[in-house]
């Protein structure tokens, strides 16, 4: 087996891919670099050499395993789209699909489970980054149609007991979004009419976002990172940017991370390109096509 030194290790695709996958993980989870090195239990050095495809010389040793077995990394490590035949066949037949196709096959996938379109009702789901507009037009909207209004960052604090940056400072993450999973699920069960105001790092948990897109129509809030920016601090609220020189450095590679997530959604509306009237007016419309079209 090749023995692969520093250097050639430090330029191999294959770590420099990886890091890329980290950073574009913590930026989806809204998570610092320092913030995750604390919850991983390791260096910010040695996370910053991960990010950077430098010095891990052990999952190289994995990946020329796995290339000698002829198969991948997940089947390797055990991921459980490999657990059986079943698996395989399903990764093997979407391998190198299109974002189209594969979109088309994930919502046949859930008409077939039974949690298709069929099921969302008349659950309007906002989503986007924090200071999009989700909860001033979210409530707007609710009471234009007669819907309640769900703000699922308060549902999640009732369920705790305590506020969002208590529950991700004492229990962190994992625990963040079991609350954010129940709370989805329990809006889902009450309200068959609703406006939901969704936390902006919901589509981090793939297993909670495809709850959403089979329940909810959902409408991403797009805006420009400088308008997220000023409406945060006009809302008094700089979580996960508190204390952090490069606010808006890490709030555009949030954004970034987010955006192929967002982008799932089924309306989309930019509030930056009016003001807060015309954007409720062309919200409003959008949604009234989709629950009651021609």
């Amino acid at each position: 087996m090749p023995v692969v030194d520093a250097q050639e290790e430090a330029k191999h695709p294959f770590l420099l891919a990886l890091g890329e996958r980290v950073r574009s993980l913590r930026s989806r989870r809204g998570m610092t670099r320092k913030a995750l090195a604390t919850a991983a239990d390791v260096s910010e050095r040695h996370l910053a050499n991960l990010e950077y495809g430098v010095g891990n010389a052990s999952i190289l040793v994995l990946l020329q395993v796995s290339q000698a077995l002829q198969c991948t990394l997940a089947e390797l490590l055990g991921d459980v789209t490999t657990t059986s035949p079943e698996w395989l066949l399903i990764r093997e037949l979407l391998e190198n699909r299109d974002e189209a196709t594969l979109k088309r096959v994930r919502e046949s996938l859930g008409t077939l489970l039974g949690s298709g379109p069929s099921g969302r009702g008349s659950r309007i789901a906002l989503i986007g980054l924090r200071g999009a507009g989700k909860s001033t037009l979210g409530r707007m909207l609710a009471e234009d149609l007669g819907f309640p209004f769900v703000e699922l960052s308060r549902e999640i604090e009732k369920f705790a007991g305590c506020s969002i940056s208590e529950i991700q400072g004492l229990y962190g993450q994992n625990a963040y979004r079991r609350y954010e999973r129940r709370a989805i699920e329990e809006a889902i069960q009450i309200h068959p009419e609703a406006v939901l105001a969704t936390p902006g790092g919901l589509v981090s948990d793939a297993a909670t976002f495809n709850l959403l897109l089979q329940h909810c129509t959902t409408v991403w809030l797009q805006a420009a990172p400088e308008d997220h920016m000023r409406r945060v601090i006009a809302q008094g609220d700089m979580r996960p940017m508190a204390d952090n020189s490069e606010a808006m450095d890490d709030l555009k590679a949030i954004l970034a991370g987010r955006t192929a997530f967002y982008s799932k959604a089924d309306l989309v509306l930019d509030t930056s390109a009016q003001d807060l009237s015309a954007s409720f007016v062309k919200l409003r419309d959008l949604v009234k096509a989709t629950l009651h079209p021609a």
